[in-house]
This record gives structure tokens, C-alpha cells and sequence, in this order.
């Protein structure tokens, strides 16, 4: 699940990213509102969290920008100000939760998975495909009911393609979820995580569309 957090507090943000990252989330960090910009023109992510204070352009103007542009990824407001009407026009411009600092990270882990839920239509914490079960907040996978040891990148991987049974991704959409913005990407970075589940998996699970990518269908 890839995540977009804006802040500009080196401190907190490091604690944030360190939080996030442990709890399995894949993560962008931008420091100023022109950049956060940039990357969600270039990015798709799950969740953006962001501080109202950035420099350059600051979140409430991102949030105009957000949702006049109709841009739908969900937004939770992290903020010092914790005024009442900070809260409404932080809502009334597009934001989707506030949370207000300082915070404890378990709240903050748990809002970001309920604004992902929400935003991929799934109301239940568990993704079900045949044989194949994802608890996205425990990071687990399960074959038969069976956990199956997953690296992070695999896992995130899977996790595409369950949020999308039937659908093919193509190796940009799979390298956007697993890989941070501007990040260096090796040309055969998605085929080597493929291999390595349907290894675990079995190969019949991840069907190789040529020349378009991939997609997960039901093994018997």
C-alpha cells in the first residue's frame, strides 16, 4: 500500500516514516507543497497524509488543487492546529479525516488503513480470492489458510493484484505500488517478485499477459 506523507518537520517526519514503514505501508516522503504536488501528479497513492504548514504551497491549498483537479485519493489532515474551525475547513476542502498533533502512531496506523479501505470500496480489513486470503492489517497471506512467508515487496505485490482479481496491471502500475517516487527501479525488478510467488504460491496463481502485465486468477 503505498502512502504519500507530506511534512516538513524533519523530526516528526522521521518518526512518521520509521512508524509507517514498520507497519508495512510503502512510503513517499515530500517536505514542501510543490513537491508533494509533483509526486501526485506522478503517483498513484492509497493515502496522502498531510500537514497544512508546508512551505512553497501549503496543505489547504493542496486540497483545493486535490479535488478541483477531481484527484481521489483519500486525505487525512495531520496538524497542530487544533482549532474547531481548523477541523471544518480542513473537511469542508476535501479532507477526508483530520488528526490532530500530537498523536499516538497505532491511531494513526489504524485511520490510514480505514481511509485505504474506504478508498478500494472494501469495508472488511480482509481480501478473499479462491483459495487465497490477505489481512492487510496484519500483513498476513494465506493459502488454504495457511500462512505463506512473504517478503515486503511480494506481499505489496499481491496485495495489486488481489485489490484487482481479474484485472491485468501492467509493470509501471506494479512498480508504482512496491517502488518510492523517483526512486531507481531495476528493468526486471516486477518479474524477479513474480517468480519469487509463484514459487510460493504456485505458479498457476499470477498469469503473464504478454505485452501487457499481469493478473491474478483462481487456481484450483
Amino acid at each position: 500500500m503505498k502512502v504519500l506523507l507530506a511534512e516538513d518537520d524533519l523530526m516528526l517526519g522521521r518518526s512518521m516514516e520509521r512508524g509507517l514503514r514498520l507497519a508495512g505501508f510503502s512510503l513517499d516522503w515530500t517536505q514542501d507543497g510543490l513537491q508533494t504536488q509533483a509526486a501526485l501528479r506522478e503517483q498513484p497513492y492509497a493515502v496522502l497524509l498531510l500537514d497544512i504548514g508546508l512551505p512553497g504551497l501549503d496543505g489547504l491549498q493542496l486540497l483545493q488543487w486535490l479535488r478541483s483537479e477531481d484527484r481521489p485519493v483519500p486525505v487525512l489532515v495531520v496538524s497542530a492546529r487544533d482549532a474547531v474551525s481548523d477541523r471544518v475547513a480542513g473537511l469542508n476542502l476535501g479532507a477526508d479525516d483530520y488528526l490532530t498533533k500530537p498523536f499516538d502512531l497505532d491511531e494513526l496506523v489504524a485511520r490510514v488503513h480505514a481511509l485505504a479501505r474506504r478508498g478500494s470500496g472494501r469495508a472488511q480489513p480482509e481480501l478473499q480470492f479462491g483459495r487465497l486470503t490477505m489481512r492487510p492489517l496484519r500483513r498476513e497471506a494465506l493459502l488454504d489458510n495457511q500462512p505463506v512467508a512473504l517478503a515486503a515487496r511480494e506481499y505489496d505485490l499481491l496485495l495489486a493484484l488481489m485489490e484487482n482479481p481479474g484485472t491485468v496491471l501492467s509493470r509501471e502500475q506494479l512498480e508504482s505500488r512496491l517502488y518510492g517516487w523517483q526512486e531507481e527501479v531495476a528493468s526486471n525488478a516486477v518479474e524477479v517478485h513474480v517468480h519469487h510467488l509463484r514459487r510460493k504460491l504456485g505458479a498457476a496463481w499470477i498469469k503473464n499477459v504478454r505485452g501487457v502485465g499481469y493478473k491474478l486468477v483462481a487456481a484450483r
